[in-house]
Formats: C-alpha cells, structure tokens, sequence
C-alpha cells in the first residue's frame, strides 16, 4: 500500500559526502501530510534517530552527533526527502533507513508508520 525506497547509500572516504534518497509511493499515501525521517542501525546495534523533517519542510531536528555536518530536506511534489551527509565519520557507518509519521514526527522509531527497506552507508578508508 504505502512504499519507501531508499538510495544512494554506498561506501565514502572519512570527510567525504554523499546524498541519500527516499522516495515515496501509494495510492492512499498523502506524503505532504506525513513527518519525514531517517533512522540508521549498526551491526547489533539500536536503530536510532538521524534527523527529521516536518510536513511542510519548515523545520528540522538533528541527533547531536550529526549537526552540523547532516540535512535533511525533502520535496513535496517529487514525494521525496533527502539526507545529505557531509563531513562523515566512520561511526557513520551503518544501514539508514526512511520513514513516514502521520502525527507529527518523533524522536522514537515507534512513532512511524512506514519505513523503508534500507540503504547501506559505510565511512571507511
């Protein structure tokens, strides 16, 4: 019904930069009417909260140890949020995930409702 896909994960140089991409699909999904975000989760890790975006792209919310280096953006006609990592570090690393809040947006991952399958980030020389 509801449909995120994610890209433009891949392997980057420590300080380098990349660009991830979430694009959503459905035909009861009203995106402008959804919070964005982007989770990530290492390896035996939490999944944890990255950044996110309200429904109109006015305002922002960012962990601390991404400040500064990460944005989050999104286009409502094109249905599509964006992450643009710059700066990145090895902790980085993990797989990033997008999502989708009906009420608002959260800090909590269990406060959406879709999420995407995933796109592979790995910081590494």
């Amino acid at each position: 019904q509801v449909q995120l896909v994610e890209s433009g994960g891949g392997l980057v140089q420590p300080g380098g930069s990349l660009r991830l991409t979430c694009t959503a699909s459905g035909r009861t999904f009203i995106f402008k009417d959804y919070a964005m975000a982007w989770f990530r989760q290492a390896p035996g890790e939490e999944r944890e909260f990255v950044a996110a975006i309200n429904w109109a792209g006015s305002s922002e919310w960012y962990r601390d140890s991404v400040k500064g280096r990460f944005h989050i953006s999104r286009d409502n006609g094109k249905n599509t949020v964006y992450l643009q990592m710059n700066n990145v570090k090895p902790e980085d690393t993990a797989v990033y995930y997008c999502a989708a809040d009906g009420e608002g947006g959260d800090y909590s991952s269990a406060a959406y409702d879709y999420w995407g399958q995933g796109t592979q980030v790995t910081v590494s020389s």
